[in-house]
């Protein structure tokens, strides 16, 4: 397992290229980042058959955007006869008929329900971005967006910058969409993920002022009790995919767009109701946009950007800390282990879990 990939000098005290994933991982634990992207060492498989259905309806939903329906009916056409093609090869194995079958009717419902809730208008959005951009691909999956991260001064020698072929003093940090629309003079990014449980917070408030900025804050407080890597992660993922759409925007030759990032579940249950008698499904889908609650709204008016100062320079520090190889958790630890290492595939390996486990109180 890989949970992200990075470049990296020999002596893991440098990187000049990482991507979300590996953010998401060091924010969990400094040391579960230097296992697997520093000394690349094989965790254990966290792949799971959801990941894999998960990406039929991605390739399903992508191809029938690309053959540029708008009409409901025949978007939805489109995109059922495509997922049927790829289920017909997916090997996934069932322990009966009868639950490959209900996996199946899983799946249309979903997509039935993406097509109903936002498919439509996104097509239309696709549309008209496809007639207004120049050159570039808008649609994936996993389109590529990356945004360059400078780094501050470091504080000493115990921090070097960076030895990169570019600038000395920046990191790249790569993401990815799964396709590009236009609502309005917005250019939006939407990325297909499990669920929206990681964002915690972000996925019920939908102002910076009111609440995000402060728990965002408080949790790079040792001192304020709040440990909340998957939250704080989102709106790093969300600043650099903005920063990547704003660069996919130049271009496109549409430089005068705000930019914005949306996520959609498609394997959140909760609104899944079945009949097991009718053998049907239904589901609904919510589309989540993060970009209001990552807008710090002072920085939008002096820039007029979807941008947020605050994510943006804390955002530089943790990757400064990637590249000067700081991987040392002693100081959260705490907070680490118990969130941390109850699924990691690195304990085996780990000095830190070891040193925990034999040590000897009093």
């Amino acid at each position: 397992m890989t949970e992200g990939a990075v470049d990296s000098s020999t002596d893991g005290s440098a990187a000049d290229s990482l991507d979300v994933d590996g953010l998401v991982t060091y924010l969990h634990c400094p040391r579960r980042y230097e296992f697997a992207h520093v000394d690349g060492l094989e965790g254990s498989n966290d792949e799971t058959t959801i990941d894999d259905r998960i990406d039929l309806l991605r390739t399903a939903i992508c191809d029938a955007l690309r053959r540029g329906e708008t009409d409901r009916e025949a978007l939805g056409d489109v995109a059922q006869d495509r997922l049927e093609a790829l289920w017909t090869d997916h090997d996934e194995r069932f322990h009966s008929r009868t639950q490959r079958r209900h996996e199946r009717r899983v799946l249309e419902a979903t997509l039935e329900a993406y097509v109903e809730t936002v498919g439509v208008d996104h097509a239309a959005g696709v549309e008209r971005l496809t007639a207004e951009a120049t050159d570039g691909e808008l649609i994936g999956p996993d389109l590529p967006l990356s945004s360059t991260v400078s780094l501050p001064e470091p504080e000493s020698e115990a921090r070097p910058k960076p030895e990169t072929e570019g600038d000395a003093g920046s990191v790249t940090i790569d993401a990815s969409v799964d396709y590009i629309y236009a609502d309005g003079r917005s250019i939006v990014g939407v990325r297909f993920v499990p669920t929206l449980r990681p964002l915690g917070l972000l996925r019920y408030r939908s102002d910076w002022e009111r609440g995000i900025a402060e728990r965002f804050t408080d949790h790079f407080d040792p001192d304020a009790g709040v440990f909340d890597p998957s939250f704080v992660a989102s709106l790093f993922e969300t600043a650099v995919i903005i920063d990547g759409l704003r660069t996919r925007c130049q271009q496109l030759g549409l430089e005068d767009r705000t930019c914005r990032y949306v996520q959609i579940p498609l394997a959140e249950r909760s609104g899944t109701a079945i009949n097991w008698v009718r053998e049907t499904v239904e589901t609904s889908l919510e589309a989540k946009d993060l970009t209001d609650g990552y807008i710090d709204h002072h920085t939008y008016g002096m820039t007029h950007e979807h941008r947020n100062r605050t994510v943006d320079d804390r955002l530089a520090d943790v990757v400064s800390e990637i590249a000067g190889g700081a991987f040392d958790p002693t100081d959260r630890w705490d907070d680490i282990s118990s969130d941390a290492c109850p699924d990691c595939g690195y304990t085996v390996c780990c000095q830190d879990y070891i040193a925990e486990e034999v040590r000897f109180d009093g």
